[in-house]
């Protein structure tokens, strides 16, 4: 398989500023960068399963368009750039089926206004990715498209939701991946497939619509570098009508201003939140990514254990099972073609009052406020994106980890908080286990300090760490017996 891919390998894993370079100096056309990456799309897909929808004559065509425009200097920031669109989100002419059977048939009628965005600067839309039913796992499986596999191991967990983004990332199928995180759906991802993932502030990039999860959800980019994601956000962020809780600034010029010292920041490392099971391993790898901000880089390393860690379980797995509870009504006529999982998770949530829930957001805004607080103290916050590395999909959990019919946020405890406090983070790749699985670590900034997470996470990545690896597609069917 990887003799079969090789020749359009490096096309597919070229960045957004390298592929913009060689248009203009017409050593590579959009449609030939196009046509590879749908040639390695062909050779590769089927045994990962990332798209659920692919649109190569449409790309074909806005691939000629954008050549044309090269050839008479009115080249926009992503022309001819190729981006892939997660499920949930429309494009006009496709179904937006977010995969589930609930919501077989709904074909959009327009763009989303970010697809749009992406759209107007000249980017060529792919497909459209795979997700978790409804969005609401950390597991690469719905019932729709079935299992999405990681690229470093067959069978294995490539996180969600945003899973098919994260998995097209790695696997070289283009620079630009747009995906979404409610409860850390693009950063877990990019931990599981060595990635780099950015959720901004909440409001810097419109959700329309707006999204009925307690204020919970963001759009950001899935991408190999850091500079692609801050290109991809500079499109994607500033404030739109149709979402009342945006952002009121136009971006910044975030590639522009990418390169920053860290010299004399004050990081808080927390390896554990005070409260969270990880697994040695990964504890030891993030562990060791945190000293090269001392070391390397000449920031302040804090270790602490913030006050306000524990209390993120009992809020996280209330609000997660209480706002899927109002998906109950779906259960008489789509419960057997659901996953049991959810199933599980939208029984109990219906189980809760709306007193209990409005009791449960006092202590969430108070939890908000102390996180809040807390980095009026640090530049920044460092900790493990995830608990574990990839584990078999068919899982809820790790086997060595305590079972429960739905409870994937055991190992995902770093990740909801920073959705619940509008707070920007990142996952950046940070090193492999022995068994070959990627390691991400989280990085997390003051609200509104978008930059300064991206700043940091571009440091990180100029001091040598694991971000340029790719996956082996020789050996990868061989680690899902070795995996934990």
């Amino acid at each position: 398989m990887t003799g079969v891919c090789d020749p359009h390998a490096e096309l597919g894993y070229m960045s957004a500023a390298a592929l913009r370079q060689a248009y203009g100096d017409t050593s590579l056309s959009p449609p030939e960068v196009v046509g590879a990456i749908y040639e390695r799309i062909a050779a590769l897909n089927p045994s990962l399963n990332a798209f659920s929808v692919l649109v190569e004559d449409q790309a074909q065509a806005a691939a000629r368009e954008s050549q044309a425009r090269i050839a008479a200097g009115t080249a926009r920031r992503l022309e001819g750039v190729p981006v892939t669109i997660k499920d949930a989100y429309d494009v006009a002419g496709l179904e937006t089926a977010t995969c589930t059977h609930a919501l077989k048939g709904k074909v959009a009628t327009q763009d989303n206004p970010v697809v749009a965005r992406l759209r107007a600067e000249g980017a060529v839309i792919l497909g459209k990715t795979t997700m978790s039913e409804f969005g609401w796992s950390g597991l690469s499986r719905n019932p729709v498209t079935g299992v999405t596999h990681n690229p470093w191991g067959h069978g294995l967990n490539a996180g969600a939701s945003s899973a098919g983004a994260g998995v097209a990332a790695a696997a070289g199928f283009g620079p630009l991946h747009l995906g979404s995180d409610g409860a850390g759906s693009i950063r877990m991802p990019a931990h599981f497939c060595g990635i780099f993932g950015f959720k901004p502030t909440y409001g810097r990039v419109p959700h329309v619509p707006v999204s009925n999860n307690d204020l919970a959800t963001y759009i950001g980019p899935m991408t190999r570098s850091v500079a692609d994601a801050a290109l991809m956000l500079e499109v994607m962020a500033g404030p739109h009508p149709l979402d009342h809780t945006c952002c009121e600034a136009e971006p910044a010029p975030y590639l522009e201003r990418l390169s920053g010292s860290l010299k004399g920041k004050r990081i808080a490392f927390s390896p554990d939140l005070g409260h969270a099971r990880v697994d040695p391993e990964i504890a030891t790898i993030v562990r060791g990514a945190a000293q090269v901000f001392a070391e390397e880089l000449g920031a302040e390393i804090v270790e602490t254990a913030p006050d306000w860690g524990p209390l993120g379980p009992e809020l996280g797995r209330f609000f997660w099972s209480v706002l899927w509870g109002r998906r109950a009504p779906l259960l008489d006529e789509w419960a057997e073609k659901m996953g049991s999982d959810l199933v599980a998770c939208i029984r109990e949530g219906a189980n809760y009052t709306a007193a209990e829930f409005i009791n449960a957001r006092e202590r969430k805004y108070a939890y908000i406020a102390q996180m809040s607080a807390f980095l009026e103290d640090y530049d920044f916050l460092i900790t493990p994106t995830c608990s574990v590395a990839a584990f078999p999909v068919e899982r809820v959990q790790p086997a060595h980890w305590p079972e429960h019919e739905w409870d994937w946020l055991a190992w995902s405890e770093f990740l909801y908080p920073f959705n619940m406090s509008g707070q920007p983070a990142a996952s950046v790749p940070c090193g492999f286990t022995r068994a070959g699985l990627p390691v991400g670590l989280q990085i997390v900034g003051r609200r509104f300090d978008d930059l300064g997470v991206l700043q940091a996470c571009a440091a990180f990545e100029g001091a040598g760490q694991a971000s340029s690896r790719r996956p082996d597609f020789a050996i990868r069917e061989s680690r899902s017996a070795s995996a934990p």
